[in-house]
C-alpha cells in the first residue's frame, strides 16, 4: 500500500491552492487527486461570466507567481482591458483555462482517477481509487467542491429531470432554443442563466423571485461611491477579497477574528455578506425577459411533455422546463466517498462541519476546505478569494502538527 503525508481530493481552486502552499512545506509528501476545474468546466453554462472582480478571481498561490497577469504572458491569452471589473468581467472559460494552467504549473503530477471511499485507518487514513487502488494518509484534506449540495425545492423534487432541473445540471442553456423556460431564483445563477437563455433562442423565458426586489452588485451608485472615496479609503472599506458591503469587508476576509465572534452575529453578517444578487452587466441583458417578484411557487406537476406550475397568487405557468437557481444547501453527508463511520465521526451543524483551526474536522487529521467551512469561518469560505486564507491556515496546522509529532 502506498503511504502520503497528506491527500488532497479535489482539483478546483481550493484544492489546487492547497496544493501549492503545502508543497512548500519541507519534506511532507503530498498526492492530489482529481480533474482540475471540472465543476466549473462542466457545470457552468457557456457564456458566464464571473462576478468577482479581478483581484478575488486569482487562485492563490504562495509565492504570488501564478496570477492571471502571469497566465496571459506565458498563454498569451489575454482579456480585454479593464476585465474583472463591474464593466468587463471575467469570462468563464478563461478562468477555467487560467486554472487548468495553474494546475500544470503547481501540481504538473495531478493524479486524475476518481476517489470511491475514505474511511478511517490505524494511522490515519485509508483511500481508495477507482481503479482499485488502496494508498494510507496520514492526513486528507477534502476540497471536492458543491456540486452535491444542489437544492431543488420539495415541490420539484418528484419530477423528473427533462422537466425540472437545477442550473448546475447544464454546460450549454442553448439545448432549450424554441423552449418556454421558466427560471426560479433571483442571485446571480438564476438571473444569467435567464439571460443565457433569451440570447439564445429560447421561445420564452420568465424569472420567478420570491424576493420583492432585486439586489445589483456594481451599479452606478455603486462606482460613483468607489470612485468619490478615493483609493485610500475605498481600500479601507473594501478588502481585495470581494464579499461583503463596506466596512463588513474587511471583517469577512479575516475568518478567525468571524469565528471568534458570536453565533447570532456571525449569522446576521453572513446573511448581510451573500444575500441573493446579480452583477450589474446583466441589467441591460434581462431587458426583454419578464421578471416577476414577491411570489412564491406552491405546486409543480407534469402535463404531458410539459409542467404546470401554479404560484401563490393563484396564477400559473405551463412550460416546457423548470430551471432552478435555487442555489445549494452544504451537507457532507452527501460526499459519497466518504464511509458512513467517517461522516457520523464528524462534528456537524445543520450539515456543515464544525471546524477547528486549519478547517480541521473533529476527526483529527481531516480538513475540509471550501464552502462546507463557512458556518466555522465564515462566508468568504465560499470564493474563490477565500482560498489563501484557508491554505495558509492549513499550512499552519499541518507544520504545528509536524512539530509536535517529532
Amino acid at each position: 500500500m502506498i503511504r502520503r503525508d497528506v491527500t488532497i481530493v479535489g482539483a478546483g481552486p481550493y484544492g489546487l491552492a492547497a496544493a501549492a502552499h503545502l508543497r512548500t512545506v519541507k519534506g511532507l509528501d503530498v498526492h492530489v487527486f482529481g480533474e482540475p476545474m471540472s465543476f466549473w468546466e462542466r457545470n457552468m453554462p457557456v457564456g458566464m461570466f464571473l462576478r468577482s472582480n479581478w483581484t478575488a478571481t486569482q487562485i492563490a498561490d504562495p509565492n504570488g507567481s501564478l496570477t492571471l497577469e502571469a497566465y496571459q504572458m506565458a498563454t498569451g491569452d489575454h482579456l480585454p482591458a479593464g476585465s474583472g471589473t463591474s464593466a468587463k468581467p471575467v469570462p468563464l472559460k478563461t478562468f477555467v483555462r487560467y486554472g487548468q494552467w495553474y494546475q500544470r504549473e503547481a501540481v504538473p503530477d495531478l493524479d486524475r482517477r476518481k476517489v470511491t471511499r475514505i474511511e478511517l485507518a490505524p494511522t490515519g487514513f485509508r483511500i481508495l481509487t477507482g481503479d482499485g487502488q488502496v494508498v494510507g494518509s496520514r492526513r486528507v484534506v477534502v476540497a471536492a467542491g458543491i456540486e452535491p449540495f444542489a437544492w431543488k425545492p420539495p415541490e420539484f423534487q418528484h419530477l423528473p429531470p427533462e422537466l425540472v432541473s437545477h442550473t448546475s445540471e447544464h454546460r450549454d442553456l442553448r439545448e432549450f432554443s424554441g423552449k418556454e423556460v421558466l427560471v426560479v431564483g433571483g442571485g446571480q445563477s438564476s438571473l444569467e442563466s435567464a439571460a443565457l437563455l433569451h440570447e439564445g433562442g429560447a421561445a420564452r423565458t420568465e424569472v420567478i423571485a420570491r424576493a420583492h426586489e432585486l439586489h445589483w452588485l456594481g451599479g452606478l451608485a455603486s462606482r460613483t461611491l468607489h470612485h468619490g472615496l478615493g483609493t485610500f479609503v475605498r481600500r479601507l472599506l473594501y478588502a481585495p477579497t470581494d464579499v461583503g458591503p463596506a466596512g463588513i469587508s474587511q471583517l469577512m476576509a479575516r475568518p478567525d477574528l468571524v469565528r471568534k465572534l458570536p453565533r447570532w452575529l456571525q449569522d446576521r453578517l453572513r446573511k448581510r455578506s451573500v444575500r441573493p444578487a446579480g452583477a450589474r452587466w446583466l441589467v441591460d441583458r434581462l431587458r426583454d425577459v419578464p421578471i416577476r417578484l414577491g411570489r412564491k411557487v406552491v405546486s409543480a406537476e407534469a402535463i404531458g411533455a410539459r409542467v404546470k406550475v401554479r404560484l401563490d397568487d393563484g396564477s400559473e405557468r405551463n412550460v416546457d422546463h423548470v430551471l432552478l437557481g435555487t442555489g445549494y444547501k452544504v451537507d457532507i453527508s452527501k460526499y459519497e466517498f466518504l464511509a458512513p463511520e467517517l461522516k457520523q465521526s464528524i462534528r456537524r451543524n445543520n450539515g456543515y462541519p464544525i471546524l477547528k483551526p486549519g478547517l480541521e474536522t473533529s476527526v483529527d487529521g481531516l480538513h475540509i476546505l471550501g464552502a462546507p467551512a463557512a458556518w466555522s469561518f465564515g462566508p468568504l469560505m465560499q470564493f474563490v478569494s477565500g482560498a489563501r486564507y484557508a491554505s495558509s491556515a492549513l499550512v499552519r496546522c499541518v507544520e504545528a502538527g509536524s512539530r509536535s509529532a517529532r
